[in-house]
């Protein structure tokens, strides 16, 4: 069966999330306690079924340190197991919680004895929260919202499904520092340092998969030195990450906008890595192709 485990931090998006597995064709159930896993996972073979898609959350804060317990004991079965842990730095966390009017699922849950009047504040609450969920996120896939609206998360959760599954795959990202280091990175190279085509006018409006500043790129011999030690640096440290077991390796590389010289070099890692591994690319900070 292959059974995907969305979990991380409240108003992160795994309502999005969960909606856009469904529309796969994934049976999907929400708030599940860890516990029950196993049983429903046995209800759903039973029904012939399988594709199941499971929310895990804060929720069940009494169950959560069963859930590396249960993805290692169905993995032993045999299923195909892949937990995405969604996440958000605070700034947006707070933006949406303000926006939908909703609380913190921990703002009310305090020792017996207290009031409401002595409820969490937002920001304490995320911070629990993050701090009772760091041994899950150690799990899985880390997928940062911070700078996705609702279509591009969907868009994001449908191609991790849907690619061929293999023991590991590679996720190289490019993203603008002046809008902050992505939260799902394992890896982050910075390439400011590279010759920058924004000075160039007739450049700028373009991206690092234009001709134009292909070839401004490959004229730097600064930007070939660097690109081969990216490349060499994880070929290298790439069977590390496979024998830990890992199931996805994010690899970020950065400049200031995320527009040319990171989206370059994504693009120039990615077709030398597909050759022999799984590859996914995602480029923060451009616009999603309709």
């Amino acid at each position: 069966m292959q059974i995907i485990i969305i979990t991380g931090i409240s108003g992160s998006g795994k309502s999005v999330a969960l909606n856009a597995l469904e529309d796969a064709g994934y049976f999907c159930v929400d708030n599940l306690p860890p516990v029950l896993l196993s049983r429903l996972v046995e209800t759903r073979l039973e029904d012939n079924e399988d594709k199941l898609a499971v929310a895990v959350d804060s929720r069940s804060a009494a169950s959560l340190t069963d859930l590396p317990k249960s993805v290692i004991e169905l993995k032993n079965q045999g299923h195909s197991v892949h937990v995405l842990f969604l996440t958000a730095d605070d700034h947006s966390l707070i933006t949406r919680f303000s926006e939908t009017r909703r609380s913190h699922p921990l703002s009310h849950r305090l020792p017996k004895g207290t009031s409401l009047s002595d409820d969490r504040t937002l920001v304490e609450a995320i911070r629990e929260e993050r701090a009772m969920m760091s041994d899950i996120q150690m799990i899985g896939q880390v997928i940062d919202t911070s700078n996705s609206n609702s279509n591009q998360l969907r868009n994001r959760v449908k191609e991790l499904v849907e690619i061929e599954q293999s023991p590991l795959t590679l996720h190289f990202e490019s993203f603008g520092f002046k809008f902050g280091v992505p939260l799902d990175a394992d890896i982050i190279f910075d390439v400011r340092s590279l010759p920058n085509p924004y000075y160039d006018v007739r450049l700028r409006p373009l991206t690092g998969k234009d001709k134009p500043v292909i070839e401004f790129l490959e004229s730097q011999a600064d930007v070939a030195e660097l690109l081969k030690d990216i490349r060499e640096f994880v070929e290298k440290w790439l069977p590390s990450f496979r024998r830990d077991n890992r199931s996805y390796l994010t690899v970020a590389l950065g400049c200031t906008g995320g527009q040319h010289r990171s989206v370059y070099m994504v693009e120039q890692l990615a077709r030398h890595f597909m050759k022999k591994e799984q590859v996914v690319t995602r480029h923060r900070e451009l616009p999603v192709p309709r």
